[in-house]
């Protein structure tokens, strides 16, 4: 039986529908845009890649976003209370969804470190000692202390701002951030395009190369898609239960998914022609990603811009930073809400658990590259941020999502959250709503687990 939560007096709330749109967004924005996206873009026919990651934000990605703000919204509560209100049975998916800000968290932040590390070093050891190949970026995250002390550095930027609440600190950190990445990523981007060869590198971003479309293409865009837009992790629950009912979900989400594919698109006009005129090709471009990509290749390509190659490398990784720290700030916010929520507990008291859990994790996955280095969890070579990462990612969110679909598909069926949507939107787009969580998104959430886990273990090429 249906329980109608409402939100206490007490509880936090945005102070209006675009405060909800850059939280949200700031949320989805973050490493993955920046050292996944070109990468893919790069490797799948370019446009043929941007076309296919577009149609999927706007049905598939989307269609999710609208559920978890919903289901938020209606509950006024974060992920475990939100599905215990339908009733305690229910309880079990709102821990699991609640368990992978928990794992995501700390490693997260030991990557946030590095980024730190790095936009300072800019200013400070200069562009030609970073740009040496990878002995640089190796010897600071196996360092003993100074990549701690980086991780602690970025963790407590997130901890003050998260300390000053949703209004005090969330909205206005958003506020800052948001405008100055987008502002700093232009600004590279075209900076880029205005060195020799970088159009041909650009062309080669843009055209659609249909001859790359495949199975492989579309799982790939599906799963970046997914884990961008912080689905399954309970922040769009926990943001969600902060929103106003006047305020409009379905424009909102819509804005969300968009500002997503922005700057996605943006970090591959930034990225993907310097890449392409330092490498000399895009099948190369298409061979880096990840932290390779982020901490060895382009230092590697900021170093040949001379002059520029400091003011360069400094503005993008503090472009990096913002994006990190937004993705962070959501992410300990939802840890917040999940323990004040399931331990009826102060805002105060409820960071000092938070900050204290955060820290320890931390310095434990971090220790997988130095003390703890032996632990290879899964397989050679695999450090215990890999695992986690694993975990979290490619098993828990793609379990967490396709319970989500069954529960309001076909438990408290979607007409729950229709009612809720309704509130504040005409929602004509009810039916095909309706049709996409009942039948469409579980189909493709089942495919991510399965491709994802199935690469993990050498199955299948991601």
């Amino acid at each position: 039986m249906e329980s109608e939560n409402t939100k206490s007096v007490s509880r936090a709330s945005w102070s209006g529908k675009w405060a909800f749109i850059l939280a949200a967004a700031a949320s989805a924005v973050g490493l993955g845009n920046l050292w996944r996206f070109p990468y893919l873009a790069a490797k799948y026919g370019g446009g043929t890649f941007l076309i296919t990651y577009l149609v999927l934000v706007f049905t598939f990605g989307v269609s999710l976003l609208l559920l978890e703000t919903a289901l938020g919204r209606k509950t006024g509560q974060s992920a475990i209370g939100a599905f215990s209100s339908f009733g305690k049975k229910y309880t079990f998916i709102g821990v699991l969804a609640s368990a992978v800000p928990f794992i995501i968290t700390p490693y997260y932040c030991i990557i946030g470190g590095w980024v730190t590390k790095y936009a300072v070093s800019y200013l400070g050891v200069g562009a030609e000692t970073l740009a040496d190949g990878g002995t640089f970026f190796s010897e600071f995250i196996t360092s003993s202390t100074e990549s701690y002390i980086w991780m602690i550095v970025f963790m407590a930027i997130v901890f003050v701002v998260v300390a000053l609440g949703v209004k005090g600190g969330i909205e206005k950190a958003n506020l800052v951030m948001m405008p100055a990445l987008i502002i700093m990523a232009i600004i590279i981007a075209i900076y880029t395009l205005t060195m020799p060869g970088a159009i041909d590198g650009a062309l080669y971003y843009l055209t659609p190369d249909f001859s790359k479309f495949s199975p492989e293409l579309v799982i790939s865009a599906l799963g970046q898609m997914f884990y961008s837009l912080s689905l399954a992790m309970g922040i769009m629950i926990t943001y969600g239960s902060y929103l106003n009912k006047k305020e409009s979900l379905t424009s909102s989400v819509v804005r969300v998914g968009g500002f997503d594919i922005g700057v996605s698109f943006l970090a591959g006009l930034m990225i993907v022609p310097a890449a392409f005129v330092a490498m000399g090709s895009g099948d190369a471009v298409a061979s880096s990603a990840g932290p390779s990509l982020m901490f060895i290749t382009l230092p590697s390509v900021f170093a040949d811009m001379q002059g520029m190659a400091m003011v360069i490398g400094f503005v993008f990784f503090l472009l990096v930073l913002f994006a990190a720290l937004t993705s962070a700030i959501s992410l300990v916010e939802t840890l917040v809400s999940i323990v004040a929520d399931g331990m009826k507990c102060t805002r105060k008291k409820a960071i000092g658990i938070v900050v204290a859990f955060v820290v320890i994790a931390g310095i434990f996955i971090n220790a997988g590259y130095n003390v703890l280095s032996f632990i290879e969890p899964i397989g050679e070579g695999s450090s215990m941020l890999d695992f986690a990462d694993f975990i979290s990612n490619s098993v828990m969110m793609p379990i967490v999502a396709l319970l989500t679909c069954i529960f309001v598909g076909w438990i408290i069926k979607p007409k729950t959250l229709i009612d809720e949507v309704r509130i504040s939107s005409k929602f004509k787009a009810a039916g095909v709503w309706t049709a996409m969580i009942k039948y469409i998104a579980p189909v493709l959430v089942l495919i991510i687990l399965v491709a994802y886990v199935a690469a993990q273990f050498g199955f299948f090429s991601m």
